[in-house]
């Protein structure tokens, strides 16, 4: 096998939101929708004039609380 069929390491793609060139854009209504289904749970409110990237950093931070998205 040459080794530009090797395969990388186990590493996630995933950029930091901040970094994202859409970040600074309006949160996205599955955002929307998500983020107020994990606030509701979490006994907390959501502003609505969210940026994408500050979605993200919510839902992240909203998921660790309610036990949501962990494996």
């Amino acid at each position: 096998m040459s080794d530009k069929l090797k395969q990388a390491p186990n590493e996630t793609a995933e950029k930091d939101p901040a970094d994202w060139v859409t970040g600074d854009e309006p949160m996205t209504g599955p955002q929307r929708s998500y983020l107020h289904t994990l606030a509701q749970e979490a006994g907390r409110e959501v502003p609505d004039d969210l940026t994408k990237a500050q979605a993200s950093d919510l839902i992240d931070e909203l998921q660790q609380h309610t036990g949501r998205g962990s494996s």
